[in-house]
C-alpha cells in the first residue's frame, strides 16, 4: 500500500516537479541511448546555461581557485576537479579532503558538487580533490571504487604540489559516492594507510543486499522524490556485476561496508541523512554500527529533506545548516 505523500517544503516542490516533468532526470525512464547521451553531457561551468545551472546547483564560493587535472590509472586518465582555497598556504599545507560524487553510480560528475566542494574548501580551508570516476553500467563494479582509491593514493602522494597537508587527510560522498567514502575508508585502514582523520558521508547507501528492501525508510518512501523505488533499483542492477564464476554479490563488503566483518579503527564520522529518503534507515544503520564497533560517529537528521538535498542548496532550506554540520565535523577533525 502507497504511503501518504508528504507534504513538501516550496523549494523541494519545485524541484520535484520538474524533475517528474522530464525523463531525464529518472535513470527508470532513460532507454540506454538516452542515458548515453545524459552521461556525456558536460554542465559548463560558465555562460548562460554554466549560470542557470548555478541557480539550482549552486556556484563555487568567492574565492576558491577551481582546475581540473587527472591522475594515470592502468585504464588511462582520471579526470580531477581541484578545489584550491583562497589566501596564503600555510607552512604545512591545507588539510586534503577527497569527495565522491553521487548518481547511483551511473549518473552524475565531478561538477555537480561545485557549491558543497567550495564551501569545505572555503570554510575548512582545505584543497579538496573531487573524482570523476568511471560510471556504470558501461563500468560496473569495482571500477568506480578503483578510481576513487587510486584519486586518493595518487592525491596523498601529491599532496605537496597540491597544497595539501598529506598527514591530515580525509574523505567525503553523497549518494553512491557515500558508499565508495565509506568503502575507501575501510580499504584505507586495511592496507595501511593512508591515514585518514575523517570521513563524511551524505545520505549515503551502505547496503546494496535485500536487505535494504527491508528498510522502514524504504518502504515508507515510495512516494519518489527526487529518487524512486524503481530508480534505486535501476541503479543498483546497473553497478552490481554481472553473474559469472568470478562475480562477487551485493554481500561483499566493498559493496555493501555495513556488512564489513570489521569496523573498527576507522576514522570519525558525520552521517548526514534526509527523513523523506528510501536511503534514510541505511545511513542511520552504518553510524550505529561504527559506534558499536567504537568509532566515533554522529548522525545528522533533516527530517522534512528528500535524497540529494544538497545538490539544491538554493532550494532546500536544510542545506545550509548541513553543510555548516559537515564544515564543523571536518575542522574539529582536521585542525
Amino acid at each position: 500500500m502507497s504511503t501518504p505523500r508528504p507534504r513538501l517544503t516550496p523549494g523541494i516542490r519545485m524541484v520535484d516537479a520538474v524533475m517528474r516533468a522530464s525523463p531525464s532526470f529518472s535513470v527508470a525512464r532513460m532507454d540506454p541511448a538516452r542515458l548515453e547521451r545524459v552521461q556525456a553531457l558536460a554542465l559548463p561551468d560558465r555562460g548562460p546555461v554554466g549560470r542557470a545551472l548555478g541557480v539550482v546547483l549552486g556556484r563555487v564560493q568567492p574565492g576558491v581557485v577551481v582546475r581540473t587535472t587527472a591522475y594515470p590509472a592502468a585504464h588511462g586518465e582520471v579526470p580531477l576537479r581541484v578545489y584550491a582555497p583562497p589566501g596564503p598556504r600555510p607552512a604545512a599545507g591545507h588539510p586534503l579532503v577527497l569527495a565522491f560524487h553521487g548518481g547511483g553510480f551511473v549518473l552524475g560528475s565531478a561538477r555537480q558538487g561545485d557549491w558543497a566542494s567550495s564551501v569545505v574548501c572555503r570554510e575548512v580551508g582545505a584543497v579538496v580533490v573531487s573524482v570523476d570516476y568511471r560510471l556504470a553500467p558501461t563500468h560496473r563494479f569495482p571500477a568506480a571504487l578503483d578510481d576513487c582509491l587510486g584519486a586518493l593514493l595518487w592525491a596523498v602522494e601529491h599532496a605537496a604540489e597540491l597544497g595539501a597537508d598529506p598527514e591530515r587527510v580525509a574523505v567525503m560522498g553523497e549518494s553512491a559516492g557515500g558508499n565508495l567514502a565509506a568503502v575507501v575508508a575501510l580499504l584505507a585502514r586495511d592496507r595501511g594507510g593512508p591515514r585518514l582523520r575523517h570521513q563524511t558521508l551524505l545520505y549515503p547507501a551502505t547496503d546494496l543486499t535485500e536487505a535494504l528492501r527491508e528498510h522502514d525508510s524504504f518502504t515508507a518512501n515510495d512516494h519518489g522524490v527526487v529518487v524512486s523505488l524503481e530508480d534505486l533499483e535501476v541503479f543498483l542492477g546497473h553497478y552490481l556485476p554481472e553473474p559469472g564464476p568470478t562475480a562477487v554479490d551485493a554481500s561483499d563488503w566493498r559493496l555493501s561496508p555495513l556488512l564489513a566483518p570489521d569496523l573498527a579503527a576507522l576514522p570519525p564520522a558525520l552521517v548526514v541523512v534526509a527523513g523523506l529518503d528510501p536511503l534514510h534507515d541505511s545511513g542511520v544503520r552504518y553510524a550505529e554500527a561504527l559506534a558499536a564497533a567504537g568509532v566515533p560517529a554522529r548522525v545528522e537528521d533533516f527530517l522534512r529533506m528528500p535524497h540529494g538535498f544538497l545538490g539544491f542548496p538554493h532550494l532546500a532550506r536544510s542545506a545550509r545548516p548541513a553543510m555548516d554540520a559537515v564544515v564543523g565535523a571536518q575542522r574539529a577533525a582536521l585542525g
